[in-house]
């Protein structure tokens, strides 16, 4: 775990005033709220910019020409260039708006197995990945008849990719893996992996890279292009932002070649009962009505955290999982797990002859919320 270099340049006390939620007593205590890692809560303007869609252009997007509609498009298309912007896509059409990680995984899940996967083909995950992760390939490898592979973890909660630094393994990666779907930051344990390293050594072996960014959004400067994966996925509502809100991001080219995943309103060009064509990016991915309200919370949610200086915001982060590492292992009985020397502010823990559900009971009466199971 790396000491943090400098001291935040921004005060903490107001930002939580930002946060009406923090203003709640739970059970005559004021609130703790120790589960961003479940979701995030959010800021006022945040839910301002959501209600004002339902207040002042409720209108469906891209369908009509009548003044609600038309802005409502517009407010929806600033939030895609928003998002561009702030992760570093070539172009807005690399952004698609899905309901969260989990639809963003299950389409690229579904629909590079239809591209990709033949049977006997390897698709490769790591042992710290969330259900999200995992599932959907397990499907798409059941489909197509291909095996699903995993790179195993350490004790201290890393992947065990051999002995030397940023270097895969000779085995990770063989001639029949087609997909590399990885983590950027552990949910449960807090671990930064070494994601653009392996993409750069499955770039060597022509896997198609997939990173499951729900963690990393809200902690760390994400660059697409800077870590060269084919897609990434994270949820709006672990920003900041509204629940019911995610991004996939695609590299165009692979986009372009990949099969929609969902039919409907919207991603389609044009519709006979015998052929259908479909929409160009982004729109081939967008079936149906979106959430819109939603959408536009979480272009302002980005936005809100782009006042804020995000590697102030981090080294005081460290600072706080610092302290709290230290006092936790104070505790007898107590076992942190996952110690990786890269980490963000998340930490897991079990006490010895302590249930789960006890303690987060006894904790919750304190008004402190914490994540059990």
């Amino acid at each position: 775990m790396k000491p943090a270099a400098v001291k935040p340049a921004f005060d903490v006390e107001e930002i939580r005033a930002q946060f009406p939620i923090l203003k709640e007593l739970v059970h005559g205590k004021p609130l703790v709220y120790f589960d961003n890692a479940a979701t995030s809560q959010k800021p006022r303007r945040v839910i301002k910019a959501e209600s004002a869609y339902y207040a002042t252009i409720n209108a469906n997007v891209h369908r009509g020409v009548h003044t609600l509609s038309t802005k409502a498009t517009e407010a929806q298309e600033v939030a895609r260039e928003t998002i561009r912007k702030h992760i570093n896509a070539k172009h807005a059409h690399e952004v698609i708006f899905t309901s969260g990680t989990t639809a963003s995984l299950n389409l690229a899940a579904f629909s590079l197995g239809q591209l990709l996967l033949n049977k006997g083909d390897e698709v490769l995950i790591s042992g710290m990945e969330h259900h999200s992760n995992i599932v959907p390939w397990q499907l798409a490898c059941e489909r197509h008849g291909a095996k699903l592979r995993v790179i195993p973890i350490t004790d201290s909660g890393e992947w065990d990719l051999g002995e030397t630094p940023g270097q895969a393994r000779s085995d990770v990666f063989t001639s029949k893996t087609r997909i590399l779907a990885i983590s950027h930051v552990s949910n449960t344990l807090g671990t930064i992996n070494p994601v653009k390293e392996l993409i750069a050594e499955a770039k060597k072996h022509g896997v198609i890279t997939v990173v499951d960014g729900a963690q990393a959004i809200a902690h760390l400067n994400v660059d697409v292009q800077d870590l060269g994966c084919d897609l990434y996925a994270f949820s709006g509502h672990k920003a900041y932002g509204p629940t019911g809100t995610g991004v996939l991001y695609g590299r165009e080219e692979l986009l372009e070649r990949m099969p929609p995943w969902q039919g409907g309103g919207e991603m389609i060009d044009t519709v006979t009962f015998a052929k259908t064509t479909y929409a160009k990016l982004p729109f081939k991915f967008e079936a149906g009505t979106p959430h819109i309200a939603g959408i536009i919370g979480l272009g302002e949610a980005i936005r809100w955290m782009e006042d804020y200086d995000m590697t102030a915001m981090a080294a005081h982060e460290q600072l706080l999982l610092e302290h709290a590492t230290k006092e936790l292992l104070a505790i007898d009985g107590l076992r942190i797990i996952g110690m990786a020397e890269e980490k963000v502010g998340v930490i897991s823990f079990v006490i010895e002859g302590v249930h789960h559900y006890d303690l987060g009971t006894l904790l919750d009466q304190q008004g402190i919320a914490v994540r059990t199971g």
